[in-house]
């Protein structure tokens, strides 16, 4: 049993509850788990190993309730160059985390923009996000630190996908992804007994979060959605910067 204060059970309870809402109605708010988790464990290297199982968890409820929406065709391109990031991100591990945070937030600063600029730019078929740039991100972001989130919105809302499709097809992506990821931090000895049975403990929390997301998508309007989105991402971004 992992040696805990109540309030940290209490904030990892949170952390697994927000995840769930995040797969199933509000991308990203996920991201914003990440500095909450490293509270919880106490620990920022150990910390995505403490969170993977949990991720991996709502992404299962996240692709079931979904999979009719998903535009798997939108992952194509995105793929091969999510597993160049990943390799890069494995290689990345021992590296300090204070230094690879900064880099993910001054990666995410730039695509925010780009997206912002085609966003309201009076011809933004002209410009459009290379799968690459995106790819390779958001595969180093999430092996690293769990922190893709900000990177697939921000390309998801790119190809201007109703919200339920945007949902699905982030939420195979990020399957996909996470089931992957598991080998790698496996090799690098972060996952352990504790980290494991603390994972296990907080399934009832991701459950009532995923049910709750389900519920909260179909009060958001589309274009409330997508600004939630954006702005989300940009304090998620911020929060990668502490």
């Amino acid at each position: 049993m992992p040696t805990l204060e109540p309030w940290q059970w209490l904030l990892g309870a949170l952390c697994a509850f927000s995840v769930g809402v995040a797969k199933t109605g509000v991308p990203g708010l996920g991201i914003l788990v990440v500095p909450m988790i490293v509270l919880t464990v106490g620990n920022a290297k150990s910390s995505p190993a403490w969170l993977l199982p949990i991720l991996c968890t709502a992404d299962v409820f996240a692709v079931v309730y979904w999979r009719r929406h998903a535009a798997a065709g939108r992952l194509f391109s995105l793929a091969p160059w999510a597993l160049v990031g990943m390799a890069g991100g494995a290689v990345a591990l021992s590296l300090p985390e204070k230094t690879l945070k900064p880099v993910i937030g001054g990666i995410i600063v730039v695509m925010l923009l780009a997206y912002l600029v085609r966003r309201f730019s009076r011809n933004p078929s002209s410009i459009t996000p290379h799968p690459a740039l995106y790819g390779v991100t958001a595969g180093f972001a999430t092996t690293v630190a769990n922190a893709a989130g900000p990177v697939m919105n921000l390309y998801l809302l790119s190809k201007r996908l109703p919200k339920e499709e945007f949902i699905a097809t982030g939420a195979w992506f990020f399957f996909i992804i996470n089931l992957t990821k598991i080998p790698i931090y496996a090799w690098h000895g972060m996952f352990s007994r504790e980290s494991l049975v603390f994972d296990l403990l907080m399934a009832p929390a991701v459950y009532l979060g995923a049910i709750s997301g389900r519920k909260l998508v179909d009060h958001i309007p589309a274009g409330v959605f997508e600004g939630l989105v954006v702005a989300l991402t940009a304090l998620s971004t911020v929060l990668l910067f502490r």
